[in-house]
């Protein structure tokens, strides 16, 4: 295991100071309201150290989209790999969503500001990439149901694109401060009018596979 030198996490502390700094900010304030002089002053740093790391506001504000959904998609992933039905698979990717929306407020509202305007005019090339990387780990779910005549046949990526909508719409909801129900109620309620949608005829069987009526 190579060891880090003393530089390197003094890089990696500071750098992650400047992202918590620059997530707050950017949710309070929105990209244009924000300024890299209130981000340093938040971080406690001279201005310039914020440009040493990150060469433009954009740059900063795309780093802490990006560790955000890096972080989403990575925790996803592993929960949606431990899950063992699709059923179960499905119900694991809208919890983790839900789930970490409650504890990653700032980056939710940053994620909400950014892909709010689904419109390829609106969307910069590096977020159509991160959002696809979220679209892909349902997707290949959704392809394997479907070989395995789980769910009846949709279009793979339309669906997971759907999903990940239906799931970013709830946690904006959450977000306004709307929701009468709890998360674990919000998460049943949208998987369970997903799967309806998905399986037709297919329910989910417990811990067990799906079955279908055909």
């Amino acid at each position: 295991m190579v060891r880090k030198t003393k530089q390197e996490v003094v890089a990696e502390f500071r750098s992650a100071e400047i992202l918590d700094a620059a997530r707050r900010l950017f949710a309070r304030k929105g990209f244009a309201g924000a300024s890299v002089d209130e981000i340093a002053d938040a971080a406690g740093l001279a201005k310039g150290t914020i440009y040493s790391y990150f060469p433009s506001k954009r740059e900063l504000y795309l780093a802490a989209l990006q560790e955000g959904i890096a972080s989403l998609v990575e925790e996803t992933r592993r929960n949606v790999d431990a899950a063992r039905t699709t059923a179960d698979k499905l119900r694991a990717f809208i919890a983790t969503r839900i789930r970490f929306a409650e504890t990653n407020r700032d980056f939710v509202a940053i994620y909400h500001a950014e892909f709010a305007p689904i419109h390829p005019a609106c969307l910069s090339k590096e977020s159509k990439a991160l959002f696809q990387q979220q679209v892909r780990v349902l997707e290949s779910v959704i392809e394997t149901a479907q070989s395995r005549g789980e769910i009846r046949p949709v279009a793979a990526n339309t669906a997971a694109f759907l999903i990940c909508e239906m799931t970013r719409a709830l946690n904006g909801r959450r977000l306004l401060g709307w929701p009468r129900a709890s998360a674990d109620q919000d998460i049943e309620f949208l998987f369970d009018f997903i799967w309806k949608g998905l399986a037709g005829s297919c329910r989910p069987a417990g811990s067990g596979e799906s079955t279908c009526v055909h």
